[in-house]
């Protein structure tokens, strides 16, 4: 049996994980002191009055060599195989402790590594990519191939609300978040080649904001594979996201629009009021 797992900056619902028998291993995010297990036992709302109260970002960390061997060594021991992924290696060091894990388990013809070279439903997609090919019963070999083969075809893009979060966590300028604030601009961040860059800017109030970034990727997303679609946010408010998706669904391209709460490490330096569309292209 192949068994799939990944780091929680997957942003895959409870629902998710059990409709197609995921694992997930917990990152951790850092309240000051206090250490809490990403989608265990933290959340958004918990993240941010932290966050509003002390004028700083949580910090995130990677699970332990320990952690990771805790669930590897089981399913090994049983006689499973294993397709684990992690956040872009350019995002985080869980890839390398990943990567330490198998080594100390002597298990690289039974472990494959996936650099997702992306963030939250980007990897998403991957994941359930390959817990299809599973079903199909495709080999171990071929599911690494093709995610090889589809990982720079995933478009994972997020509109954001406000730049606080960003800046507080080193990933832009005071001086942009400033001006951002001051001129009421949301930009729209693109994951490429494993990393995050600036795009399209946006003004407005959020709800429309959402709507006219949706809007924009209507073309590119007439060229997706039609199996499903993520609209992932950090949002308190639902009534922006549900515009979202109800527009989604209207285009009639996709099989499944999913929408998903972003998870604590993805909410922990994107802020809230963020939203994405990610799915995965043709070319």
């Amino acid at each position: 049996m192949i068994r799939i797992l990944s780091d929680s900056t997957c942003d895959l619902s409870p629902e998710l994980v059990e409709r197609y028998h995921l694992t997930i291993i917990p990152l951790h995010v850092l309240l000051g002191d206090e250490d809490h297990l990403d989608g265990v036992d933290i959340d958004q709302k918990s993240i941010y009055a932290w966050a509003d109260a002390n004028k700083t970002t949580p910090h995130t960390a990677g699970p332990s060599v320990e952690e990771i061997l805790d669930f590897f060594r089981p399913i090994i021991e049983n006689g499973d195989e294993i397709i684990c992924f992690s956040i872009s290696e350019s995002m985080s060091n869980s890839l390398n402790v990943l990567k330490l894990a198998v080594q100390i388990l002597d298990a690289e013809d039974k472990i494959s590594l996936i650099n997702s070279a992306n963030l939250s439903t980007g990897i998403g997609l991957q994941i359930l990519h390959a817990a299809d090919m599973v079903n199909a019963g495709k080999t171990r070999q071929e599911i690494v191939e093709e995610l090889a083969r589809i990982c720079p075809k995933v478009r994972a893009s997020f509109v954001i609300d406000t730049l606080t979060y960003l800046y507080r966590g080193g990933r832009c300028s005071g001086v942009a978040a400033l001006m951002g604030g001051m001129l009421k601009l949301h930009p729209e961040i693109i994951v490429r080649d494993g990393a995050m860059s600036p795009s399209k800017k946006y003004r407005g109030k959020m709800n429309s904001v959402y709507l006219s970034y949706a809007k924009d990727l209507e073309e590119a997303m007439k060229n997706a594979y039609t199996d499903r679609v993520f609209v992932t946010h950090t949002c308190q408010d639902e009534e922006g996201p549900q515009a979202v998706v109800e527009y989604v669904k209207s285009l009639g391209i996709f099989d499944e629009v999913l929408e998903t709460h972003a998870g604590g490490v993805v909410a922990s330096h994107c802020g809230p009021g963020t939203l994405g569309v990610l799915f995965i292209s043709k070319e």
